[in-house]
């Protein structure tokens, strides 16, 4: 810490920072100095009352080069030099060690009894925890001797300083003491209940929880607790959160990029509580816990809304609840943008353009199938048509979608409920899945009697999906004359753009990992950093496998030959891009890994 035991924390050091690294002109860099200087003025004119020029501009230099948003050069497109890149060049300057940190990482009891909030939040510290025998403590710049000096006399140890980046450190001074308050305050509040000398090794007795006037649902730690965990799980797009009781523990996971993640362990007397309190907010019956149920939310974070479907279902020691994220901005995308191959998207898009028939997607749960569908019907939506969706459940509400909702009890199933949609006069009917013999009869009748249909099936690849039609019990002169064509589809994760770093495959390793190359071959991969939570990804992509039902394939199923192999075969030789070869054009181009090529897909 040599470097930062002088001087000060000015604007001239941060921007001989990135003039030492290329990242700013020398002119730029005067340039933002004067007008720095300029704002600084105008604030003490402000403060003694005088008129100013350049109204309320932030005088802290780290505040002041945010502010400016200045794009990073040489970056991925829209990376500007913020508060993380700063840190990043302050920690590289001064010699001290650089931490993005996740609040999950944290001994949460530990680190809050050392500061008090009103500290930590005044002068932008935050002790993370020990690293030996020193404590580490994060700070948003090299020059906090002062302070440090007051937090090493207050927790008594040598202080280890790390440079967190200032949004990163203020997020996590206002989540780690809330959600440890939060804890806390539920954790006593129902410690000593119900589960208090049982024996843990008689389920059935361990998991006989509080009934309904016991548990207070609109306890406030409950509520804070409950809402940071929808926040943390919206800001990092997590699609998932499972809240899963253990004998010893309550575990909290969230799904990222379609992989589940271990978040925090709480303590497991405070499970009915948080159960009892998602139940309420979902309209839920709080005292049933004997069956699954299903329900839904809606929340909103900053200027953000996002549906949430929320399942619970009986466990050995309690209720699991699982609420899925359904954020409309992942779920309507544009339909171009999900399409790598502009030969596959130019089939989708004439799939569209029939007036009537069946559109098929297919591919196992999580594939992406409601993505691409909801996205088709936004485009074809318009005041002209009439667009009706049956599903189970509805995923996303949208206002242009006349949305039905299977319900069983009621009689209201895929199939039965087409018959009547049929008498409301629709152009484009969305049928959420045909999983029976019902269902796909009336898809069919809907569709020769001029109607668009729209649906899934849960087949490993295109071609399976008419085999698939026929086992249902439809006859194949009905499968030829209905269906327009089948996409299969998966998804893939995407190379985080932060990290993505070049190596060579060789031609034998291609080859021991079952692809045939003519040589090596320069792919790419993500080391692993602070956005993609060190995993070398970020966001996922679709490899698609897309079949128009021509002439050839019909007169086959025709002359009943279903088998998918030989329906395959002819459609490779008609030009079909099978999901492997996607993914490998995906893989050669940057976009994923030679890793996810092989869990995703099968060999052709």
């Amino acid at each position: 810490m040599a470097n930062a035991a002088v001087g000060k924390f000015t604007l001239e050091y941060l921007l001989n920072l990135l003039l030492g690294v290329g990242l700013m002109g020398q002119q730029h860099a005067e340039s933002i100095k004067k007008d720095f200087q300029q704002a600084f003025s105008d604030s003490s004119r402000r403060r003694s009352g005088q008129p100013t020029a350049s109204g309320n501009v932030s005088t802290d230099p780290l505040d002041y080069l945010i502010s400016l948003k200045l794009p990073l050069p040489g970056a991925v497109e829209g990376r500007l030099i913020d508060d993380d890149v700063l840190a990043r060049l302050m920690a590289k300057d001064s010699g001290l060690p650089y931490h993005r940190v996740e609040q999950r990482e944290l001994d949460l009891d530990f680190i809050t009894h050392l500061l008090p909030q009103s500290f930590a939040t005044r002068h932008l510290v935050q002790p993370l925890g020990l690293e030996g025998s020193k404590l580490a403590v994060g700070v948003r710049h090299p020059f906090y001797q002062a302070v440090l000096e007051d937090v090493r006399r207050v927790a008594g140890r040598e202080i280890q300083p790390v440079i967190v980046s200032q949004s990163n450190l203020k997020k996590l001074i206002t989540d780690i003491y809330a959600f440890n308050s939060s804890v806390k305050g539920a954790a006593d509040q129902y410690d000593g209940g119900s589960r208090t000398g049982l024996d843990i090794s008689n389920l059935e007795q361990y998991v006989k929880l509080k009934n309904a006037s016991e548990i207070a649902d609109d306890d406030q730690h409950i509520k804070n607790l409950i809402d940071l965990l929808f926040a943390e799980a919206f800001e990092s797009h997590a699609s998932d959160i499972h809240i899963e009781p253990k004998r010893d523990q309550l575990l909290i996971r969230m799904r990222f990029d379609g992989i589940l993640h271990d978040m925090y362990h709480l303590p497991a007397v405070i499970h009915p509580a948080m159960v009892s309190r998602i139940k309420t907010i979902s309209r839920l019956d709080i005292a049933e816990r004997r069956r699954p149920q299903d329900g839904r939310l809606k929340i909103s974070h900053k200027d953000s809304e996002a549906e949430v479907r929320v399942s619970t279902m009986p466990v050995a020691f309690g209720e699991k609840v699982v609420m899925r994220i359904l954020d409309p901005e992942a779920l309507f995308l544009d339909l171009k943008s999900m399409f790598f191959n502009e030969d596959d998207y130019r089939k989708w898009q004439d799939f569209m353009s029939h007036p009537h028939g069946i559109i098929l997607v297919t591919g196992p749960t999580g594939s992406g199938k409601t993505t691409t569908l909801y996205s088709t019907l936004r485009q074809l939506s318009t005041p002209e048509v009439n667009v009706t969706t049956i599903e189970d459940p509805i995923e996303m509400i949208h206002e242009q979608f006349n949305q039905v909702a299977v319900q069983p009890k009621v009689g209201i199933t895929f199939g039965s409920i087409i018959r009547t949609i049929l008498r409301q006069d629709p152009d484009i009917i969305m049928v959420g899945e045909m999983r029976d013999k019902e269902t796909a009869e009336n898809a069919v009748q809907a569709a020769l009697t001029g109607h668009l249909v729209l649906s899934t099936l849960h087949t490993n690849d295109a071609p399976t999906a008419v085999t698939r039609l026929v086992e249902l019990g439809l006859e194949p002169f009905l499968v030829a004359s209905t269906v327009i064509g089948v996409m299969a589809q998966r998804l893939v994760r995407r190379i985080c753009p932060y990290c993505s770093d070049e190596f060579v495959l060789t031609g034998k390793m291609a080859l021991d990992l079952g692809f045939i190359t003519k040589g090596d071959l320069t792919l790419k991969q993500g080391r692993g950093c602070d956005e993609c939570r060190n995993t070398g990804y970020l966001g996922r992509v679709a490899a698609v496998e897309v079949m128009p039902f021509s002439d050839q394939l019909k007169e086959m199923v025709l002359k009943n030959d279903q088998n998918a192999m030989t329906l395959k075969n002819l459609a490779r030789t008609e030009g079909m891009t099978t999901l492997r070869e996607n993914a490998l054009d995906l893989m050669l181009v940057g976009k994923t890994t030679i890793q996810e090529v092989l869990r995703v897909t099968s060999a052709d």
